[in-house]
């Protein structure tokens, strides 16, 4: 029996190392490539969406817009067109969730600084446009180390801003007490593709979810 073994033991060893090599290439196969969701208003929290956009199933995306950042220049979204980027809202009297919202995105700008990545790009809008002028928008952007090439802070007309979060972002309350336009922000933030759609929520004030994002955005990127 040993000698029968021994005959034949580089062919059980080459038939072993082949099943291998086998099993791994059908498991490579079989196993489905990671990808990220593209998501639809009709996906979301109904709270967190117009009633004009929540019956949309597929195509939706951010639509254009035109801001002002914390320098004067107008934002529009040629700004960040075939960029991938993170989307925020905020206003800078905020005590609660927007310090921890804003530390975590001057996080990822600092993570995305250290890779010299030159294709994602932050945004954060302001809900409290009236007060939020650009000169404001400027002293928290220095008190907070925001660089101006990755990251623009925004204000403009409060009826554009609105829609935004709630038409096209998916990430805002309708206040409906102290007027039309008046929101509550959430901790989200938004992850967006070249194409201006949605791939993915997160809790800005979540280290975790922080962590997964910048997971996110590295498998975006080759998408």
């Amino acid at each position: 029996m040993l000698k029968f073994f021994a005959k034949y033991k580089f062919l059980a060893v080459v038939m072993l190392v082949l099943s291998v090599v086998i099993v791994s290439i059908m498991y490579s196969i079989l196993k489905p490539n990671p990808t990220l969701p593209i998501y639809e208003p009709d996906m979301v929290n109904l709270e967190l969406v117009d009633s004009t956009v929540q019956h949309v199933r597929k195509y939706h995306k951010i639509k254009d817009f035109e801001l002002v950042n914390q320098n004067g220049k107008t934002i529009t979204q040629k700004d960040y067109q075939n960029k991938i980027y993170v989307a925020d809202f905020f206003f800078t009297t905020c005590q609660t969730i927007c310090p921890i919202m804003t530390d975590h995105m001057v996080q990822i700008q600092e993570r995305l600084d250290k890779q010299n990545d030159t294709t994602v790009y932050l945004i954060s809008h302001s809900v409290t446009p009236t007060i939020d002028t650009p000169e404001r928008l400027k002293a928290y952007a220095i008190q907070k180390g925001v660089d101006d090439q990755r990251w623009n802070l925004v204000t403009g007309d409060k009826k554009q801003i609105y829609e935004l979060a709630r038409k096209s972002y998916l990430v805002a309350k309708s206040d409906g007490d102290g007027g039309p336009y008046d929101m509550i922000h959430t901790e989200n933030f938004v992850l967006v593709d070249t194409k201006n759609q949605i791939r993915g929520f997160y809790d800005g004030t979540n280290p975790e979810d922080i962590e997964q994002l910048m997971d996110d955005i590295e498998l975006l990127k080759t998408l």
